[in-house]
């Protein structure tokens, strides 16, 4: 048993650390805004991938195997989400512009939620996860409580620290020259991100 949990941690832990959507709008985030108004966008992606891992459990995410217009629909949403997504960032400006001046308001939970639900990627995680670790235990309810707890611990671990270095890159910034050239580039890798769901 402890190295059917070891693997999963590992499993988590890799999944949700590496480069992404979620990851990249953690770091646009915590380079605009710090790391504490950054919590609302990790708690949502952590909570939503928490939901996708227990619903994987429950045979939820199978859905999308049997249902390939339900699976474009995903992408298609996703997609033109990320893409605006990538648009705000690339016109956001450094801190204290008019924007800021306005009330500016970080990216919250919804969006965290909304990330992570129109990811195909997540939801074949989710279901990959529970048919892997299914093995170990009858009990659908344990397996979903154990990977909505794993995967939605790792999420927020791995959001913090690349909010954490967003927040590190946005204090090192001085000029709205600078300001700019980190929007284009954080935009243009999560349009980028974007394509990977594609091909």
């Amino acid at each position: 048993m402890p190295e059917f949990f070891f693997s999963l941690v590992v499993l988590a832990v890799a999944t949700t650390i590496t480069p992404g959507p979620s990851t990249l709008l953690a770091a646009a985030a915590g380079t605009r805004y710090g790391v504490v108004r950054s919590l609302p966008l990790a708690a949502g992606v952590a909570v939503g991938l928490a939901t996708l891992s227990a619903a994987g459990a429950f045979g939820l995410s199978a859905l999308l195997q049997t249902a390939p217009s339900l699976q474009l629909a995903l992408k298609v949403l996703g997609s033109a989400y990320l893409v605006w997504l990538a648009w705000r960032i690339f016109r956001s400006g450094a801190p204290g512009g008019s924007e800021a001046a306005g009330g500016e308001r970080a990216m919250g939970f919804v969006t965290g939620l909304a990330v992570l639900f129109l990811a195909p990627k997540a939801w074949m995680m989710g279901l990959a996860a529970a048919g892997t670790y299914a093995e170990f235990t009858s009990n659908s309810l344990a397996l979903a409580l154990l990977l909505a707890v794993t995967f939605g611990c790792a999420a927020m671990g791995a959001m913090v620290l690349w909010s954490l270095g967003g927040t590190m890159l946005g204090r090192m910034l001085r000029t709205d020259a600078q300001w700019f050239t980190v929007n284009l580039v954080l935009a243009i890798v999560t349009v980028a991100s974007v394509a990977a769901v594609w091909f």
